[in-house]
């Protein structure tokens, strides 16, 4: 069987398995497994499959039995836990990803999964490193710390590589975590190396390790464990039903409500991560563009962490300058965006991906230390000078690991002289700030924020999904639909009205209306709308075209927050986009009781009673939008066709004349030509409907327009009869 053979017969058993066809995928499972040579397997379903047959004589005899249920969720959860470890030895066979090398060649790896083994090894570390110190000139500190990292990185690919914990190895991945002497970032990684192990094949053991890893003191630890459980979960939507003691420890984790709203930040700065695209493309080709070609205004603006006032003030014609250039709004908008943890340096460092340190899948993981042997390499164990100023600058939240060892490696190729160059950018009042022990303090506690250190993780995982070599051989959840909050496991957890209304806000903000919708109707099925859910999911009906629904929602929320002007104006453009131009013409009559100059108001309530043949009325709109817009084309139209139609040809044709002297559309020119046309003007009419066959782009365009318009005509008085004729003097 080939790799995609194997997929599909294993997606086939788990859709069987999903669907409680349980004899089926055993049956089916049995077929899978005679490809494999792995007996304990066979064996393991044989058990299943005679616990089943006996259960099922059971029924067909009428014996009651009240464990029936739970039996039956047990040979179900073997039968599934079976077909995941026949999914994998298969694979081991033919796929060349490198999980499953890793799996096959054991060479790179221990014989023995001992994780208490390298436990001790790793522990000993921050001591061996301490004499090393004492040492002179470090001796023997190369040899430690390539001891250490090839400990964390046997660790971290034998817990990815293994599919199935036993209890001994539970056992020992618990002591990590009850380890003092254990280095932080090792068990970051191995939290890692969980979530990427739990990616490949669901077990039990270390999704409950994850729920241990949550309550761990440290928070780069319990951030990471958080993120994991949100991955295994959104790979593994249905698996935690058939595990009821795993669903109470998250209900337990929940008590007090605080799990919840963590999980709910981790699910909203995952969304925000699918947005990232879309922020590269804006920072491609708007944001720096602008920056770039503004940059002129940028000189000689200081922007100290102390500034005098009034020594540094800003001459206000600079100030005009740079926000007429749109420089401002632009940087505005990069701030913001930042402020609000979106991916904003993606762009940036893609393209610093490509070191050597990054081929190593483990290195996309491992918290960014500077006593890591790549970055001592090439800035010292104590940086000094200018390598202080930029340890002190990794140090901050802004970058994620993976961007702050490329900013090493970067700034480590660029020659000396250079590097100085670019820190003296920075005043001396900068690094004086920089160096300050309170700035620096302050900077280190941004960095220690749970909901930091989390964006910065998924940060991380979003360029190890997008930008590793590796990256084809993952499921990229990133390309796919997140939705936390439908998963049955978290549904208790998540689907609470203050959650939610997050959850739905933010695809609301992020324009993505059909998703904000369905939250917005759970809310509403959950009575907890406000006049502000009503108006938000008939904004999104609008969006998605479903003007009926949204007239009901935004009639709802009118009722709520009466005569509010933003919800009247909507319901007159749905009742417009539905043609009921009645209703539509009321609310825009509302709405110019509170705003009578808006000039939309006053097109559209002009445009719905031309559609409703009350032209008089019309007129008077379309004057006054006339009036107090100077130079208004809409407005002219509205008048030159209202006016044609109403028998007042003088005065449409001095209004198309003026649009015909200005920018004329093709529908002017048409226009115009009826109304020559009806007064008699038949030389000009037939130039005028030349000139818009021209604009059409061709005769069969323009007579598809010209037949639209027949009825009126006729009804203007112009001859049916002659109607043919006049398509052949065009």
């Amino acid at each position: 069987m080939n790799e995609q053979a194997i997929q599909e017969q294993y997606q086939h058993i788990v859709t069987l398995l999903k669907q409680q066809r349980l004899k089926e995928a055993q049956s089916q499972l049995e077929a899978f497994l005679w490809n494999s040579g792995d007996w304990t397997l066979r064996n393991r379903l044989e058990q299943a499959q005679t616990s089943y047959q006996y259960m099922l004589q059971y029924m067909r005899q009428g014996i009651d039995d009240p464990e029936r249920q739970k039996l039956y969720r047990q040979i179900l959860t073997e039968t599934w836990e079976v077909a995941d470890q026949a999914r994998l030895s298969l694979l081991d066979g033919v796929s060349t990803h490198y999980y499953h090398s890793l799996r096959n060649n054991r060479e790179r790896l221990p014989k023995e999964y001992n994780i208490a083994a390298l436990q001790k090894v790793l522990e000993s570390f921050p001591d061996d490193l301490a004499v090393c110190q004492l040492m002179p000139d470090n001796q023997g500190m190369d040899a430690v710390l390539q001891r250490h990292e090839q400990t964390a990185q046997v660790l971290f690919l034998s817990t990815w590589s293994n599919s199935d914990w036993s209890a001994e190895d539970e056992q020992q991945a618990k002591g990590l975590l009850e380890s003092e002497m254990l280095p932080v970032n090792d068990l970051c990684l191995f939290t890692s190396a969980v979530m990427l192990s739990l990616m490949e094949c669901f077990d039990t053991r270390k999704f409950s390790w994850l729920l241990d890893a949550v309550t761990h003191a440290n928070t780069q630890v319990n951030q990471r464990a958080l993120v994991g459980i949100a991955f295994a979960l959104l790979f593994h939507p249905t698996r935690l039903s058939l595990y009821p003691e795993l669903t109470a420890r998250l209900s337990l984790l929940n008590e007090d409500g605080s799990f919840g709203k963590q999980l709910n930040r981790i699910y909203i700065e995952l969304l925000r991560s699918q947005e990232t695209e879309k922020i590269d493309k804006k920072m491609r080709e708007e944001i720096i563009p602008e920056m770039m070609r503004n940059v002129n205004i940028m000189r000689n603006m200081k922007f100290g962490f102390e500034e005098n006032p009034e020594e540094n003030d800003l001459n206000p014609d600079w100030e005009k300058a740079f926000e007429s250039s749109g420089l401002g709004d632009k940087i505005r908008e990069m701030n913001e965006l930042q402020l609000e943890g979106a991916d904003v340096y993606m762009s940036t460092f893609a393209q610093l991906k490509t070191y050597p340190f990054f081929k190593e899948p483990y290195n996309w993981f491992y918290p960014f230390d500077m006593h890591h042997s790549s970055i001592i390499k090439e800035f010292g164990f104590k940086p000094t000078g200018d390598n202080a100023i930029l340890s002190l600058i990794l140090q901050s939240g802004f970058f994620c690991n993976s961007d702050k060892y490329s900013l090493c490696f970067t700034m480590a190729h660029i020659p000396q002289s250079q590097r100085t160059m670019m820190l003296s950018q920075m005043t001396s009042q900068d690094l004086d700030a920089l160096m300050d022990e309170s700035k620096s303090s302050a900077l280190r506690q941004y960095a220690e924020r749970p909901d930091v250190i989390s964006n910065q993780y998924v940060h991380d995982l979003y360029r190890f999904f997008k930008l590793s070599q590796r990256r084809h051989e993952f499921r990229d959840i990133f390309k796919e639909e997140i939705a936390l909050h439908r998963i049955p496991a978290l549904k208790e957890i998540l689907c609470k009205p203050e959650l939610l209304i997050t959850i739905a806000d933010f695809h609301f903000r992020k324009e993505h209306p059909a998703e904000a919708l369905e939250l917005y109707k759970e809310l509403i099925a959950l009575n907890h709308a406000n006049a502000d859910i009503f108006q938000k999911a008939g904004y999104c009906l609008q969006k998605e075209k479903r003007y009926k629904e949204a007239i009901d929602a935004y009639l709802k929320a009118d009722v709520l927050k009466p005569d509010h002007v933003w919800t009247i104006r909507h319901l007159a453009t749905c009742y417009r986009q539905i043609r009921d131009f009645a209703s539509a013409l009321e609310y825009y009559k509302k709405v110019e009781a509170i705003q009578p100059e808006s000039h939309n108001v006053l097109f559209y309530a002009g445009s719905c009673l031309a559609e409703l043949e009350r032209y008089e009325e019309a007129l008077q709109y379309f004057f006054k939008l006339d009036f107090i817009e100077s130079n208004c084309i809409k407005a002219w139209r509205a008048i030159g066709w209202c006016s044609f139609v109403n028998g007042k040809y003088e005065q449409a044709m001095k209004y198309y004349e003026k649009i015909l002297a200005s920018k004329p559309l093709a529908a002017d020119y048409l226009n115009a030509g009826h109304v020559a046309w009806r007064t008699g003007k038949i030389e000009k009419a037939a130039e005028l409907y030349s000139k818009a066959a021209l604009e059409y782009g061709g005769q069969e365009i323009f007579r598809e327009m010209f037949g639209k318009d027949k009825e009126t005509l006729v009804r203007q008085g112009i001859s049916e009869k002659d109607i043919p004729l006049m398509m052949d003097l065009v």
